[in-house]
């Protein structure tokens, strides 16, 4: 029998790490193939952004500062694009109306999930968009070639709202410090934040050769 390995994947869609790391998951994807199982999940970073930016950043620039900030912070990666604006006009006031889509579009239609979640973050990171209104959202099922009637049919009837509330309670119990969390081994491996490739990579190697080398503990 295969040996497969499932990568749990916690992010906020309006985290730059997360879009830089997007990349890296794609990578997973490709090079491993059906070895890999990507579950995605989501965790609210952004939940409430005029309180994680405007008053986090207060002594920083605010909403100013965080915008240079994030330019610095991706300008070494050739791999991704950032509107000089970003922050600075058009401001999502929540990442939560962006998930509850993202959950739905898993629900109605899982096969066109990672395009439409590359298409919302293109929106926010590449073009300034606001990815809270539902106008920029409806833009982006269409790019990614989905259903705007049966994604919102399953925010309508509350499903999206307890897909979500699921990640939440899971993200809990497994202790994810913030976005991006990569969980391998059923929680027992951990790697948080701006992690490169070769060492998601080097885990997931590990796994497949030895699956069950985390399954027991010596204390």
């Amino acid at each position: 029998m295969s040996r497969s390995v499932s990568l749990t994947y916690y992010s906020d869609v309006l985290c730059v790490w997360a879009y830089i790391a997007q990349t890296r998951i794609e990578e997973v994807a490709e090079q491993f193939g059906s070895e890999v199982t990507i579950d995605y999940r989501f965790c609210s970073v952004f939940g409430d952004s005029a309180h994680k930016i405007g008053h986090g950043w207060a002594d920083r620039g605010g909403y100013d500062g965080f915008s240079s900030h994030l330019r610095e912070a991706v300008a070494s990666f050739d791999r991704v694009a950032l509107h000089p604006e970003i922050w600075q006009r058009d401001r999502p006031a929540s990442s939560t109306p962006a998930h509850l889509v993202l959950k739905a579009v898993q629900r109605a239609d899982p096969a066109h999930f990672e395009a439409t979640l590359k298409a919302m973050r293109s929106a926010f990171f590449e073009r300034c968009l606001d990815i809270g209104r539902r106008s920029v959202l409806d833009a982006a099922l269409t790019e990614a070639g989905v259903s705007a009637d049966a994604v919102w049919q399953q925010l309508d009837c509350g499903a999206a709202h307890a897909a979500l509330e699921a990640d939440r309670r899971d993200e809990s119990a497994l202790r994810v410090q913030g976005s991006p969390t990569f969980i391998l081994d059923g929680g027992r491996q951990k790697l948080y934040g701006n992690v490169g490739y070769r060492v998601i990579e080097a885990n997931i190697k590990e796994l497949l050769r030895s699956p069950n080398a985390g399954a027991a503990s010596w204390c």
